[in-house]
């Protein structure tokens, strides 16, 4: 008998074995609503045209030896840390220019938020960590390995709007000096954002508690096709009111390298000293997790943002991606309007929470029952909380996509509203 044999079966990702049940499908019907990655309009993955030049100069310039494959330094690739900051912060900050901000490379955005977490156990230890209800599944994970506490504040009402009183009430409510974490853009999982008004009213909050606020920034330049734009939280807190915060950023979906796990962590502090003592210990932090992070995407992403040229081709094919997604978040209701689906429950009046939302998923509000019977009955996969993926529909099968959602609610009836939650459970 193995030493090992009492230890038990972990459950499967709720989002990850979403792929693997959809991969042993074997209908032709089958649609992967479940894992955020951008598919083109024949459902296929798209490698960017300027990563694949990027990728052609790399290759060019390994070819003459004019580069290696060498270590990198514990923080990372230089070239990708002198741009990565510049991306969320602006070409212009002034943040970058007097060095108040400590970046170091990480495995995409989880790894960003790992290196973060214990960061703040390190010198923070005993804060708790007020995550959205709901939020992305593996946030409270992150920071309770850790040895974090985390608790949540709320932010969706039952119609899929934003609870912006609730979660100034919450808020309001943590103690002074709580670590805060928000959804730099196109919040995960239901799509909604605050205004550009409401951000201001949080800010106010987050400076009156002396809070840490993390932004964590998965879908920059992805989420409306403007780089900048997708950008004016982070950039409000930390240039109109300056605040210290700090900042995740992954390019797995705005560049379309999920596999090649790359990210950052931005620490802005209100001074120089500061940032390099703070760098210091993040270097700390990664040595003995991952010793030092991989080259290859930093220098993909590195080469695009520093050549003109390939920056102008990723902007342009960002908005390409953001503008497929808007357009199949219109076919979908569509659709639905025009087989009158009847919406998750009748305190909805249309299905149009799903074009007021924005990015990578839909929140639906359909439910546990109703995610049942798209996955046995029509082979579409997506999570139990009812959350689309909407880079997965496409003209082929949106219409198919409807008249299963509409079979589901007439099937199992309309979604129930839990009262301990702001949202559909």
């Amino acid at each position: 008998m193995s030493r090992w044999s009492h230890v038990e079966q972990a459950p499967a990702d709720p989002i990850l074995g979403v792929s693997v049940a959809f991969n042993a499908d074997t209908s032709d019907k089958k649609i992967n609503l479940g894992i955020g990655a951008y598919r083109d309009e024949t459902g296929k993955p798209w490698v960017l045209t300027c990563v694949k030049a990027a990728e052609k100069k790399i290759c060019d310039d390994l070819s003459a030896g004019a580069i290696n494959m060498e270590y990198l330094p514990v923080q990372g690739y230089q070239p990708f840390l002198d741009t990565t900051s510049s991306v969320i912060l602006g070409k212009d900050s002034p943040i970058i220019k007097d060095k108040k901000i400590a970046v170091v490379q990480t495995l995409s955005g989880t790894g960003a938020l790992r290196v973060a977490a214990e960061f703040i156990s390190m010198y923070n230890p005993g804060v708790t960590v007020y995550c959205s209800d709901p939020t992305w599944g593996n946030h409270h994970a992150i920071f309770k390995k850790a040895g974090l506490v985390t608790k949540t504040y709320r932010y969706l009402t039952k119609t899929m709007g934003l609870d912006i009183d609730g979660m100034l009430a919450d808020l309001e409510a943590a103690p002074e000096g709580s670590v805060f974490v928000l959804h730099t853009v196109a919040h995960n999982p239901s799509g909604v954002d605050p205004s550009e008004e409401q951000w201001k009213k949080i800010a106010d909050v987050v400076e009156k508690k002396k809070a840490i606020p993390i932004f964590d920034t998965a879908y920059q330049g992805y989420a409306s096709g403007d780089l900048d734009k997708d950008a004016f939280s982070v950039r409000y807190f930390a240039h109109e009111r300056g605040m210290e915060l700090m900042v995740t950023q992954s390019y797995s979906k705005n560049f379309g390298l999920y596999g090649e796990r790359i990210g950052a962590l931005n620490i802005v502090v209100k001074d120089a000293d500061s940032a390099v003592k703070i760098r210091s210990q993040l270097n700390g932090i990664t040595r003995p997790m991952i010793s030092n992070p991989p080259l290859h995407g930093a220098r993909l992403v590195a080469t695009v943002i520093s050549n003109p040229d390939l920056y102008a081709q990723w902007d342009s094919e960002l908005k390409i991606m953001a503008n497929r997604i808007t357009s199949m978040r219109t076919a979908l209701v569509d659709a639905l309007k025009k087989i009158d689906c009847p919406t998750p429950n009748p305190q909805f009046t249309s299905w149009d929470h799903i074009t007021s939302q924005i990015g990578m998923f839909a929140y639906t509000g359909l439910q546990a029952k109703h995610v049942e019977v798209l996955q046995e009955k029509y082979h579409i996969y997506c999570t139990k909380n009812g959350r689309f993926s909407m880079a997965g529909v496409n003209p082929n099968c949106v219409d198919y996509l409807a008249e299963a959602m509409k079979d589901a609610l007439a099937t199992k009836g309309p979604s129930v509203f839990e009262q301990q939650h702001e949202y559909w459970a």
